[in-house]
């Protein structure tokens, strides 16, 4: 509003080309259409990629913000099962909720990986653990099976066992967010199949402690800030 570059965040107003604009269908709401365009996008791309839908078992790795996008998104492509994969089993009702058909703990199930070997074509890992099992996650793909990282780990890296790669054809992949064309068609499956992030609401106003919450992991799985004095 004083001419100087707004780069969105707390912006009242935005201005940009025509092309760069996307319509958000008219049953989808403001809130729950805000973070489909970040959170919901990033899950999204590459499910779509990477033949998410019938004939197909898909695992997710993380119920949080991301998470719980690509188990809706899963779920609603029309995968034959949706796996939630976390590290304990405090999130399974959630993940249930959220269309996951099995919940697998990786702490509380000694046998995980070895019970559920070569299941799965396709893995969404949201989390950024630079820790996390890769071996065990590649042994539950399927021969040929995919897996795509989305979380970026402190300090970049992360220890990726290669023999497990080579051996069983896996391919190992990443993605960031998606195409506008990509986004329409995400977009138009929300508002067709009633998709409904878990979100909550805050006061634009209560912006600092919400963030002081998301950073606490009390976030189920959205914040949304909302400028009541601009609606």
């Amino acid at each position: 509003m004083n001419g100087e570059k707004s780069y969105g965040g707390y912006a009242l107003y935005n201005r940009c080309p025509s092309h760069f604009v996307i319509k958000i269908p008219d049953g989808i709401s403001s809130a729950a259409a805000a973070p489909m365009l970040c959170a919901g996008i990033t899950t999204y791309a590459p499910l779509k990629q990477h033949g998410c839908g019938p004939g197909k078992r898909v695992g997710v790795i993380g119920v949080g913000g991301l998470g719980h996008f690509a188990l809706l998104f899963a779920k609603a492509l029309g995968a034959d099962q949706v796996v939630a994969i976390s590290r304990g089993s405090n999130k399974k009702y959630d993940a249930l909720k959220l269309g996951a058909d099995h919940c697998i703990s990786t702490q509380d199930q000694v046998d995980w990986a070895k019970s559920n070997a070569a299941t799965l074509d396709l893995i969404i890992s949201t989390v950024d653990s630079p820790k996390m099992p890769l071996g065990d996650y590649f042994t539950i793909l399927k021969a040929n099976g995919v897996f795509v990282q989305l979380g970026v780990p402190d300090g970049g890296a992360l220890p990726v066992p290669i023999p497990a790669l080579i051996h069983r054809g896996i391919t190992l992949a990443g993605s960031l967010i998606g195409s506008p064309h990509e986004i329409r068609e995400m977009l138009h499956l929300a508002a067709e199949k009633n998709i409904q992030p878990w979100i909550e609401e805050r006061p634009m106003e209560d912006a600092n402690q919400t963030i002081a919450d998301m950073e606490g992991g009390q976030a189920r799985y959205r914040y949304v800030l909302v400028n009541h004095q601009h609606l």
